[in-house]
């Protein structure tokens, strides 16, 4: 699976399913076919609709690279004073025991251990605007030791389909859009969406590195990962009696402080060793107008792609069809109403934002679908974005098998979502 046909299977299925909409409209307004099936103005304007989506996916993957210049500047300008301070070493040879067998075409000691972690530990924090930059930077940096620059290599699937997999500690934002729609406890759905990123995250491993024939079963693989599921247990037993004003206010203290005494330590790191903090900071910033402008066609191609599709029904009739096909099989239905935002999750992190909230709206925040919509939202990221602007900033075209590898990392996480919501709050 490519992303060449994925691009074009997106414009393809929205044309089918917008005929299909509007000769149903035809046919049952004008010609008195079809009673019984129900279309409206919606069905006869589809094509309207969707063009209209263009020029407006258009414009927001403008407007996203135009925020993008100041973020990658201040991080990249950060990030360079942190190299020069010796930080980004320090977090390297943190990781690099573990690292190096994940990502084992990467030489020792390479700058990109660093810049990988600290993306990682950005998106567990929750913090989408510090992580954009790092991960391009960590891409620029894998892209250099790439043998064919056009074709993805190893390390970046690895790290993309990791990125992807969104491991979350803390889901800042979804407490804070339940908390103003009504919840009567907007943290308790904290707990399944970090048992089902987790989940998540380790299918995303587990499926690159069989690919690639990386052994999971080392010493120091099993150690890393079992220390990783130690601190999660950890923090699951700390926090889980915790009320929801006092998790929401810790866990939004605890990552902005943590991101800030990362700057604090470059810095500090840099004047001590008597860099010109201030002019590395300059040089590092100039590269985020060009790496922000550079991704820009990428972001158009796969915005306006995602956004046809859905203006067309498509992404409906995908549900629907997926719920009656399950229904057959007996695996109940109790969850069908949140898989709009399972499904848009991978094609946009706004789009499923709304699903996520008209589910809210439609079932009830506090409902079982509320809160199955709410645990999809937090436990994964956008897959096809993420592909779009990391290697858009790196103009590597032939992306291999990382869609697959994030689609996968994606089922894998509203499985495990569907079993864990059933768990925690019983459908």
């Amino acid at each position: 699976m490519t992303l060449n046909y994925i691009w074009i299977g997106f414009f393809f299925t929205a044309l089918i399913v917008a005929l299909a909409r509007f000769a149903g409209y035809i046919m049952s307004a004008h010609l008195d076919m079809l009673p019984g099936l129900v279309f409206t103005a919606a069905d006869r304007d589809v094509f309207v609709a969707m063009v209209e989506s263009t020029f407006d996916m258009a414009k927001i993957s403008v407007t996203i690279a135009i925020t993008l210049i100041g973020v990658m500047a201040l991080w990249l300008g950060i990030m360079r004073v942190g190299e020069k301070g010796g930080a980004v070493a320090a977090l390297t040879r943190l990781v690099q025991p573990f690292f190096s067998r994940i990502f084992p075409d990467l030489p020792a000691g390479h700058p990109a251990f660093g810049s990988m972690m600290m993306n990682i530990s950005a998106n567990m924090l929750g913090l989408d605007n510090a992580a954009t930059p790092l991960g391009i930077k960590a891409m620029r940096e894998l892209q250099e030791v790439n043998p064919d620059k056009e074709t993805a290599s190893n390390p970046q699937i690895m790290f993309i389909a990791l990125n992807t997999s969104g491991l979350t500690l803390i889901p800042v934002s979804i407490m804070a859009v339940r908390a103003a729609m009504g919840a009567a406890n907007p943290a308790d759905i904290f707990l399944p969406i970090l048992l089902t990123t987790f989940f998540s995250t380790m299918a995303a491993l587990v499926i690159v590195s069989l690919v690639q024939r990386i052994n999971l079963l080392q010493p120091v693989i099993l150690a890393y990962l079992g220390g990783l599921s130690l601190a999660i247990g950890s923090l699951l037993w700390a926090l889980s009696n915790m009320a929801a004003g006092r998790l929401g206010a810790a866990s939004t203290f605890a990552g902005n402080f943590i991101l800030f005494l990362f700057i604090i330590v470059f810095l500090f790191l840099a004047w001590r060793k008597k860099v010109n903090v201030y002019q590395e900071f300059i040089e590092g910033s100039k590269e985020g107008f060009h790496v922000a402008v550079s991704i820009i066609p990428y972001l158009v191609a796969m915005l306006v792609a995602i956004g046809v599709f859905r203006a067309s029904g498509a992404l409906d009739l995908l549900v629907a069809g997926v719920g009656k096909f399950l229904g057959l099989f007996g695996f109940g239905t109790d969850f069908v109403g949140a898989l709009p935002t399972a499904f848009m999750k991978p094609l946009s992190g706004s789009g499923a934002r709304a699903m996520m909230i008209e589910a809210f709206n439609n079932y009830g925040v506090d409902s079982f679908t509320g809160r199955l919509a709410a645990t999809f939202q937090g436990s994964t990221e956008t897959t096809f974005y993420t592909i779009a602007v990391y290697y858009g900033a790196v103009n590597v075209r032939n992306t291999r098998y990382t869609v697959t590898a994030g689609l996968l990392s994606e089922l894998a996480a509203i499985i495990a979502g569907v079993f864990i919501a059933r768990i925690f709050f019983g459908a």
